[in-house]
């Protein structure tokens, strides 16, 4: 397309506009296919200058790329010219087709707007056609559009000075147009790519970063000193091993194939098992008993975080868990020394006390009255009654139950559900069954101390605890109040069952003790009280206590002891 006159175009010039527009499509980046365009249009379309305008993120146009001019290259390459100029450039002047001239009569107008520029002034045109050197041609680039619509504006190209000096004929025009909409295609294909690039280099690294993390994580969770495992969360199989590490197969005594064929429910202790499923469920931290490959338990300390998908939720859980089993024995070792005598192991006076208040209640104690007097309480009539009236207006209903409520019944509403401790009336047994507290102070123990010493002493008090403890049921408390003073809680049984229980009481402790290679022998005292609601510890032990000494007193003192 040198000077040949429309329509008669050389076969070269075709070929080497079909050969420039191959080029465009086989540049290897953006920069590369923006150039390319630009060197396109003047070796390929007969202009001496071409300029490609992108369209930045922001709207604004910058200059990516001109061939034909070094000097106006080094000066406006780079340059930002703003969406608002350019939209007012591509609405002025003659639209050729989708192309738009502007020409030097009115071109005047946009010399100090910020559009990047290279124009130069010139003579008047000496004839029609000619091309003056402030004429605009601007060739739009659009995005390949839906249903023959115009796509988005990507660019603009830039032309000046045709070789010919003459303005563009119809043919010239439709090659810059057809060009143009080359260029788009290539220019979009091309940041196709380089997005596509960008993706593929961001998803490597993305994977790089993942195959580093899992392999932290791999070493992290196979070498950790503690044991770590991976388990199933929700569906048929939740709960289920999928992955131990080193540490918690040596915890458990069991191989890592093994491990994969139970779920923690199957190893956990069955009193721990509720605890185990709300960690389970919830998350979070536990301490709870796992059973070894040998049958023993140990306590863990046992940590679940649930590993969650953005996209399908919960995955799995990974557990940690921790052993603690010598912090538990410390601990337990601790809160029994608390609540046990250092010297015998018999629970001491803190935790007696402690059994003894959790049987009973602040409400006292009443009888069930029978059938008739329930019916004569109900309607208001008999001494249930009356006794109902006098502890608070209750109508006889209550009453008829045997449920003494007084004034303050307010008081008493957090025992509905405890069972009610009462005592045998009377001196005789009637069959009734309680809860019978049994003093034991030892007869002749001060002389031992005195003759032998403490240690001595001390040797006494352990057979006799021994002696006390193998005396009674399995059910039964046998505590050391301090001193030589013991007692003994018996649920169940009525007055007969208490008074022979403290003959054999006394009758093991009777026999001979052998300390430091002599027989020492102690006696025992005991006095019986009942524990019942309405009554507070102190005052049942008060109770035994003061009949033991009633006991005491009123057998001769040289039978107190055995000798």
């Amino acid at each position: 397309m040198e000077t040949e006159s429309e329509p008669y175009v050389r076969l070269a010039t075709l070929r080497q506009l079909h050969q420039v527009m191959a080029d465009m499509n086989t540049a290897r980046s953006l920069a590369d296919t923006l150039q390319t365009v630009a060197d396109g249009v003047v070796t390929g379309l007969g202009y001496e200058l071409a300029c490609v305008n992108l369209v930045r993120p922001d709207g604004d146009l910058v200059v990516a790329a001109l061939a034909g001019n070094s000097a106006a290259e080094a000066l406006i390459t780079g340059r930002v010219g703003s969406r608002a100029s350019w939209d007012r450039r591509l609405n002025m002047g003659e639209a050729w087709g989708d192309l738009r001239f502007i020409p030097h009569t009115e071109g005047w107008v946009l010399d100090d707007d910020d559009v990047p520029q290279w124009y130069t002034d010139g003579p008047a045109p000496r004839f029609e056609d000619e091309w003056h050197p402030s004429d605009r041609l601007f060739a739009p680039m659009y995005t390949p559009g839906v249903g023959g619509n115009t796509g988005e504006l990507i660019g603009v190209l830039s032309v000046d000075r045709p070789r010919n000096g003459r303005q563009p004929g119809a043919w010239g025009r439709e090659a810059l147009q057809m060009y143009a909409f080359q260029a788009a295609i290539a220019i979009s294909n091309a940041r196709l790519r380089a997005n596509m690039q960008r993706a593929l280099v961001r998803l490597e690294r993305e994977q790089q970063a993942l195959r580093a993390s899992e392999e932290s994580f791999r070493q992290a969770f196979e070498y950790a000193p503690s044991g770590m495992a991976i388990a199933e969360m929700g569906g048929d199989q939740h709960g289920r091993i999928l992955r131990t590490n080193d540490a918690l197969c040596r915890l458990l005594g069991r191989p890592a194939s093994a491990m994969r064929r139970y779920s923690f429910s199957d190893l956990v202790h069955p009193e721990d098992i509720g605890t185990l499923l709300r960690t389970s469920a919830e998350g979070g931290r536990a301490e709870l008993r796992l059973g070894r490959r040998d049958g023993t338990y140990v306590w863990v300390s046992l940590r679940n975080s649930v590993v969650a998908d953005a996209a399908d939720g919960p995955r799995f859980l990974l557990t940690h868990v921790e052993d603690i089993e010598e912090r538990k024995r410390r601990e337990l070792q601790l809160a029994h020394r608390a609540s046990h005598d250092s010297l015998t192991g018999l629970p001491n006076s803190a935790e007696l006390r402690s059994r003894l208040g959790s049987r009973l209640c602040q409400r006292p104690q009443a009888l069930q009255p029978g059938a008739v007097e329930s019916l004569d309480a109900a309607y208001g009539h008999g001494p249930y009654a009356e006794q109902a009236a006098e502890h608070g207006g209750f109508d006889g209903h209550a009453a008829a139950h045997g449920f003494d409520f007084g004034p303050g019944a307010a008081a008493y509403d957090a025992f509905d559900h405890h069972v009610h401790t009462i005592a045998p009336e009377g001196e005789t047994d009637d069959g009734a069954k309680g809860l019978a507290v049994l003093f034991c102070d030892l007869d002749g123990f001060k002389s031992i101390n005195d003759r032998f010493g403490h240690n001595a002493g001390d040797a006494v008090l352990i057979e006799v605890a021994r002696r006390l403890t193998n005396g009674v049921r399995d059910g039964d408390t046998v505590a050391r109040l301090g001193g030589d003073e013991f007692v003994v809680l018996a649920d169940g049984l009525g007055r007969a069952d208490a008074a022979d229980l403290a003959v054999r009481l006394r009758n093991a402790i009777i026999p001979p003790i052998r300390v430091d290679g002599r027989a020492v022998r102690v006696g025992a005292s005991f006095g019986i009280g009942w524990a019942h609601c309405g009554m507070t510890a102190d005052e049942v032990l008060k109770s035994a206590d003061e009949r033991m000494y009633v006991e005491k007193r009123s057998r001769p003192k040289q039978h107190r002891r055995a000798g």
